[in-house]
């Protein structure tokens, strides 16, 4: 006899084929009490163990199927794939036989799964079979190119005598299926602080769209029906969204299961679905939050478009585009998001990460970001990104009687916070003289017919907004962008014609006078930066408009030291007598740089609002669940 350590004896008991890359010791020891030759059965192809073991009359259900299910992950594992082809496709039954076990012992053994709620060898199994659905799905889609299967939900294969019927649920979409199917646990990021994920049942993947793919699908599809051709639409839902899916048998008895030759493969939306019945029990669905979207971001170069936008560079971005961070939900209340100068989505990486993980603010929100060029005038961005917003929820909740319509959450970093303030507030003659007065803008190049700057000058409060949280935002500008390097940075900037897409045809008599006319023009419009400034007319007077009453705002202000007056205080470009609105419902100071979004002290605040609105919410959260895939749908 003799004493090992803790660690040891842990391992001992937990070490399995995934961890240790050998069989547990439970799965030896049931190798020994069916009377077996241990050193046959730790050969991956020793086809006697199996069968003498699955024959095995003095062994339980439960020790046999958990044993017989690591045998199968040893071949699997241990038996490497040789290309694409027929080869390639005979390894992936030995992931299915893996399957086919586990699932014998969760489901048709002596006790339920709740029963062993607290028992190591239960989860080995739930892992061994997460596994090995992952494995077999990635080599089919790899190997059978899933993604053409003619536009069917339900597409079915033949292999190696099995009948395999893949089933996508409808808000997924037939043009959104994937080129390129990843293992969640395979992808690690820099930047994000945690990855957020549910332990429960399935494989979780990321499903890498072709955005560019998807959209000329759209247009084909309109030339084939023979429509007129449409512009697309100027939003998206992240284009590698986080999927889970499981592997399941259609039967009722173990007899059936032992001899069944038919797997139904079924792909869930974690976001959407939290759980899903199996053989009378409620199983919890396994869900990844943070892999997929940080692949959406580390794919995006929104940081390369975003800076070649500032400055009107080629490949930039022009005009506003909106991304969905799941595919639509009608049950779901929305967050829009919008970020700051020279900024992108990438702004609120841990911030969307995290609200994501929050159990309670999932079930009720669904996040928008909107992605828009900053070099452009604030009266310019905010009228498109207006627009924008109005389409897309008309699009999606044409009847305006769902969620999304009503209680809108918008947050706003820096100039983000300066757009989200005119969504909330109202102006009908007070901007018209600055836009007439400022030399700059010469609305007399347009001619008479005022009306084509409505949008941009005359609003009311958005419908539908209930809530702003403003972080860093200068609503009465900063010093800083009329000096030093702004100034000079300003100067580089260059507007694109976009701007004046609006204008319709004043702009179209206007460009009648030759590029050389429109560039010169463009040169002498204000551009972001120059609204930012403190003593610029415009930033004076949006910074005195009145605030919906309806609307509840809060304000997070950073400190960039924690000596000093708050009066006087800055953040190293937004003092604080910028950032303050006396009206605010709260007020959070955090000892910050500008970037105070990022930290984890602003995270939590936004979580504690966020929280604190579901409970005044008019619409109670039960009443979201269980929305039938009808409701879902778009109009």
């Amino acid at each position: 006899m003799h004493r090992i350590p803790p660690d040891e004896a842990i391992m001992l008991r937990r070490g399995d084929m995934l961890s240790t890359n050998r069989l547990s010791e439970a799965t030896l020891q049931t190798i020994r009490v069916a009377g077996l030759e241990r050193q046959a059965c730790t050969q991956a192809m020793a086809a006697s163990c199996f069968a003498g073991l699955a024959n095995a009359t003095n062994i339980a259900n439960e020790p046999k199927f958990s044993a017989l299910a690591e045998l199968w992950l040893q071949r699997a594992m241990l038996v490497p794939s040789v290309g694409v082809g027929a080869k390639e496709k005979q390894t992936i039954t030995p992931w299915i036989e893996v399957v086919r076990y586990a699932w014998a012992y969760l489901f048709f053994t002596e006790r339920s799964p709740g029963e062993r709620a607290f028992e190591g060898r239960q989860t080995q199994v739930r892992d061994w079979y997460n596994y090995a659905a992952q494995q077999a799905v990635t080599t089919l889609f790899s190997t059978h190119d899933l993604n053409r299967q003619a536009g069917d939900r339900k597409p079915i294969l033949h292999l190696n005598n099995w009948t395999i019927r893949v089933e996508i649920p409808p808000r997924l979409g037939v043009l959104n299926l994937p080129h390129e199917l990843l293992p969640a646990s395979s992808l690690v990021f820099h930047g994000l602080r945690s990855t957020n994920r549910r332990d429960g049942f399935g494989a979780e993947l990321v499903a890498v769209m072709n955005e560019d793919r998807y959209r000329s699908s759209l247009r084909s599809g309109q030339e084939m029906a023979g429509q007129h051709l449409q512009p697309l639409p100027a939003w998206s839902s992240m284009s590698s969204p986080n999927v889970t899916v499981v592997f399941r048998f259609d039967v009722a008895s173990l007899d059936e299961l032992l001899n069944v030759r038919e797997l139904i493969i079924t792909v869930h939306d974690p976001l959407v679905e939290h759980d899903f019945i199996v053989h009378q029990q409620r199983v919890p669905l396994a869900g990844n939050f943070t892999a997929g979207y940080g692949f959406w971001l580390a794919r995006s170069e929104f940081s390369r478009k975003s800076l070649r936008g500032l400055m009107g560079r080629d490949q930039g971005i022009q005009a506003p585009h909106l991304y969905l961070m799941q595919p639509f939900d009608p049950g779901r209340r929305i967050i829009v998001m919008l970020h700051g100068l020279a900024s992108s989505p990438e702004a609120w990486v841990n911030v969307a990460n995290e609200l994501l993980a929050d159990v309670e603010l999932l079930r009720e929100f669904q996040i928008w970001q909107v992605y828009y060029p900053t070099n452009m005038p604030i009266v310019a961005n905010h009228a498109t990104i207006r627009r924008l917003l109005t389409d897309a929820l008309q699009h999606f909740d044409c009847r305006e009687q769902s969620s999304p319509s009503h209680g809108l959450v918008l947050i706003g970093h820096s100039m983000g916070g300066i757009i989200a303030r005119l969504m909330v507030s109202a102006a009908d003659e007070e901007l018209w003289p600055w836009a007439a007065s400022d030399a700059r803008i010469d609305l007399d190049r347009f001619g008479s017919d005022r009306s084509q700057f409505d949008p941009y000058l005359r609003f009311d409060p958005f419908p539908g907004v209930e809530r702003v949280i403003f972080i860093a935002t200068p609503h009465r500008g900063t010093a800083v962008a009329g000096r030093g390097f702004a100034r000079w940075v300003s100067g580089l900037i260059r507007l694109p014609l976009t701007i004046f897409e609006s204008l319709g045809d004043s702009f179209q008599a206007y460009a009648g006078t030759g590029i050389n006319g429109l560039e010169g023009l463009l040169e002498s419009i204000p551009n972001s930066i120059d609204q930012l400034d403190e003593s610029d007319p415009f930033i004076k007077i949006a910074g005195e408009l009145p605030i919906s009453d309806n609307v509840s705002y809060h304000s997070i202000i950073a400190k960039r030291y924690g000596e000093g007056a708050l009066a006087d205080s800055d953040d190293g470009l937004v003092p604080y007598r910028s950032a303050h609105l006396s009206g605010a419902e709260s007020e959070k100071i955090i000892i910050s740089g500008h970037s105070v979004q990022e930290t984890a002290e602003a995270i939590m605040e936004i979580r504690r609002i966020l929280r604190d609105d579901i409970t005044k919410y008019h619409e109670p959260i039960a009443d979201k669940k269980g929305r039938s895939e009808d409701e879902r749908s778009a109009c």
